[in-house]
């Protein structure tokens, strides 16, 4: 039967008029009544609920975006909205991570179809890897291709010298998260997440981070969740537990740099491009660097009235871009 907790989360969301929550905990006591045997029970349960997103319309939170600054005074200033138009194909990811990308798409579209049978799809991602790899740029796909506003947590104003507040922040934030369904980005996330027994840590930061966890522990909304890190190691254990994906981030190998140089110089000529001399110069960037050299070269292009890029001019772009620390890490 129905915990505690999730009795009172039907109650709440029941109160709140929040449907999606609503049939979220439903379905989650239907799970929990079928591993105890009581099949009968589940599947009705499961009918029911499918019986009522269906008279509903099966209707998307999206449209209550629109008032979302207002229920809570400071929400305005914690999340940063945005409606990315951003397409799976503009993004130069390795086929395996290409791969994974898709599978938590296909999992969010079918999660009706998962639900029928007590599951949830991938909604709580964690990516890793260095600055410019894409960690960012998946979110906003990600928002993009299911048709969902992209909220960037503010993480400076989020974190106060004062746990409590901090804590309070959060839990608006969250609140937010089970009210208006859409992708919720927390970049740089060792910010909250850091390793607890850390030798200079704080016991403030350690509460903050349990209630990080807490919240992340009791989230049972449709919103897709995505904390993305350039510090890996600096993250506590026992955050990677809570998310259902991880994904490494690693710098693009040398058929990525020719995708990425190729994707953003679609509109110059550039079948004269000598690959075999541009792809070693851009070893060790970030494909936000390739992509602004890429840029670069283009300019000079444009500047010297000419329609086709040069070999010469992409290489000097490259070379003049920034390599990442350790960057014979991670590349394949």
């Amino acid at each position: 039967m129905a915990t505690n907790d999730q009795v009172k989360a039907l109650v709440k969301s029941h109160g709140d008029g929040d449907d999606p929550q609503f049939y979220a905990v439903a379905m989650q006591v239907a799970a929990k009544a079928a591993r105890a045997g009581q099949s009968k029970f589940a599947q009705e349960l499961r009918d029911l609920v499918n019986e009522l997103r269906e008279h509903a319309g099966n209707t998307a939170r999206v449209a209550s975006i629109v008032p979302f600054a207002q229920p809570k005074g400071e929400l305005g200033s914690l999340l940063n909205v945005s409606y990315p138009e951003a397409r799976l194909g503009d993004l130069a990811l390795t086929d395996k991570l290409a791969e994974r990308v898709q599978h938590v798409l296909l999992e969010q579209r079918q999660r009706d179809a998962l639900a029928k049978h007590g599951l949830t799809p991938a909604r709580r991602l964690l990516l890793m890897g260095p600055p410019g790899t894409g960690k960012t740029s998946t979110a906003r796909v990600i928002a993009g291709e299911l048709g969902l506003p992209l909220f960037s947590i503010r993480l400076d104003t989020v974190l106060t010298k004062f746990m409590g507040e901090t804590a309070a922040k959060l839990r608006l934030i969250f609140d937010a998260l089970a009210q208006t369904r859409g992708v919720y980005l927390f970049d740089e996330v060792d910010a909250l997440g850091g390793d607890r027994a850390a030798q200079n840590d704080v016991g403030e930061i350690r509460r903050v981070l349990n209630s990080f966890l807490q919240f992340l522990e009791e989230d049972a909304s449709e919103s897709v969740i995505v904390a993305a890190t350039n510090h890996a190691s600096l993250l506590d254990n026992a955050l990677f537990r809570r998310f259902d994906t991880v994904m490494d981030f690693t710098l693009p190998d040398d058929k990525i740099v020719e995708s990425v140089i190729r994707n953003r110089l679609a509109l110059f000529q550039i079948s004269n491009l000598s690959w075999a001399r541009i792809v070693p110069a851009a070893r060790g960037l970030s494909h936000a660097e390739v992509s602004t050299a890429a840029e670069n070269a283009a300019k000079r292009s444009v500047l010297s009235s000419r329609t086709r890029v040069r070999t010469d001019d992409l290489i000097s772009a490259l070379e003049e871009r920034p390599r990442a620390r350790h960057s014979s890490e991670g590349i394949n």
